[in-house]
């Protein structure tokens, strides 16, 4: 984790205003030396001044203590090293002071107006200490060292320092960028990590959605239609023994073929729950482990070969053959279509007719398939069924099977329409996109 906002703010630990006991003894260090060099430099200041030697350095100590708040107030240490350049004292302050200045966050403007004073003051008290060393006798240049010597003094204690500071500055700040994209990064990445695990649990209850769904339309006709049979077994057993017979092998047909199913589910099931524990649950294998979830999903529908509706004749044939009075009509040129599309339209025409069996025994049932151009429309419409035969499946009803039509013709762009009808029947109509 990166110290920025209220992190760094309890990082600091040096006292006052300092943010670190390192920067304050520095500080401290550096307003020694700087007051020992002012107090040194206060000796001929006074005597040229014509004050008292006391008076000189103890002006030269205060002065030079100075530095000691050069991170809380560089502005005024600066100023004070520009007042007493004219005394040649506060070298060290002045150096330290434009360092101190350049690298702090301040407007440009206000750094260069400052640079500028203390050049040009650096200047013209260097420019009439060495004129008057050589009309002293001290110097004996030719007259051209004196601006030569005012101005490469004043560049040297005034460019160096803040060059210096400009690129610590420009450094520290960009290091403080890095740190706060850093830091947004690192928050950015846990949201990420959050939205990734919503997303895969998401995904889970889709997939447990999707498998109940298809279980209910695999189970409910095939148990539905073996109902049906063992009632009308029962009731011809000992009338008709050949027609038992037949509803018999027919009841038998129906289960293996339902066991057959319910064993091909169940292995999907073993699969994909074999790869959801070979990923780790750390939170950013998340979206690892939705991605496993949808391969096992495309597994599971590769190993599914799901119905189609060239078996459409085949589940009329088995409603019949437990006693419906049902007719097939298909209207348009035949042809195929997509895996998805094909397996919707069987699983709706078979949970109509799985709700006819359960609601409607004995009522007329009419199954229409239209192939139009672009899409593909089913209708499965029952009569009013006759009031003899009306309760005599005693089918339980879990009210799922009209819900997971509508869902799987909706999440393929398709309508979805079912209700009574005026003569007291029962409609349910899709049409589904054929792209």
């Amino acid at each position: 984790m990166t110290t920025t906002g209220e992190d760094r703010a309890r990082a600091l630990t040096g006292p006052w205003w300092w943010e670190r006991r390192r920067g304050a003894a520095l500080d401290v260090v550096l307003a020694l030396a700087s007051a020992l060099e002012c107090g040194a430099e206060g000796v001929p200041f006074a005597r040229d001044a014509g004050v008292p030697l006391s008076v000189g350095i103890v002006f030269g100590l205060l002065a030079g203590a100075v530095l000691l708040v050069r991170r809380k107030w560089p502005v005024a240490v600066v100023l004070v090293a520009i007042a007493i350049t004219p005394a040649e004292m506060g070298f060290l302050m002045g150096i330290v002071g434009l360092y101190t200045l350049a690298a702090c966050e301040l407007p440009r403007r206000i750094i260069v107006a400052l640079a500028g004073m203390s050049l040009v003051g650096t200047m013209i008290v260097t420019f009439v200490r060495v004129r008057q060393d050589m009309a002293r006798g001290d110097l004996t240049m030719g007259d051209w060292f004196v601006p030569f010597a005012a101005v490469t003094t004043s560049l040297g204690l005034t460019a160096p320092p803040l060059l210096l500071g400009l690129y610590v500055g420009a450094r520290r700040r960009l290091m403080e960028s890095l740190r706060e994209r850093a830091d947004s990064l690192e928050r950015e990445l846990q949201l990420l990590a959050e939205r990734a695990e919503e997303r895969a649990e998401w995904a889970r209850g889709e997939e447990r959605t999707r498998i109940a769904r298809e279980m209910h339309d695999v189970v409910a006709h095939r148990v539905s239609l073996m109902v049906v049979h063992a009632a009308a077994l029962q009731a011809v057993a000992r009338k008709d023994p050949e027609k038992a017979v037949r509803n018999a092998a027919l009841v038998g047909d129906m289960g293996r073929q339902a066991l057959t199913e319910l064993r091909e589910m169940l292995g999907v099931l073993r699969s994909g729950d074999a790869v959801r524990r070979g990923v780790e649950p750390v939170p950013l294998a998340a979206v690892g482990a939705a991605a496993a979830e949808a391969a096992s999903r495309a597994a599971a529908e590769e190993v599914l070969d799901g119905p189609s509706l060239a078996e459409l004749e085949e589940l009329v044939g088995q409603s019949a053959a437990a006693g419906m009075v049902v007719a097939l009509s298909v209207e348009g040129e035949v042809r195929s279509y997509a895996a998805e599309v094909e397996q919707t339209a069987y699983r709706v025409v078979q949970e109509a007719l799985t709700n006819v069996h359960k609601h409607a025994a004995g009522a007329r049932t009419f199954v229409r398939l239209a192939h139009r151009r672009a899409e593909i429309a089913m209708q499965v419409e029952n009569e009013s069924p006759p009031e003899v035969a009306s309760a005599s499946a005693g089918l339980p009803s879990g009210g799922n099977g009209l819900l997971g039509m509508r869902e799987r013709v909706v999440a393929l762009g398709g309508v979805f329409v079912s209700g009574p009808t005026e003569k007291g029947g029962f409609r349910v109509s899709a049409v589904i996109p054929a792209v």
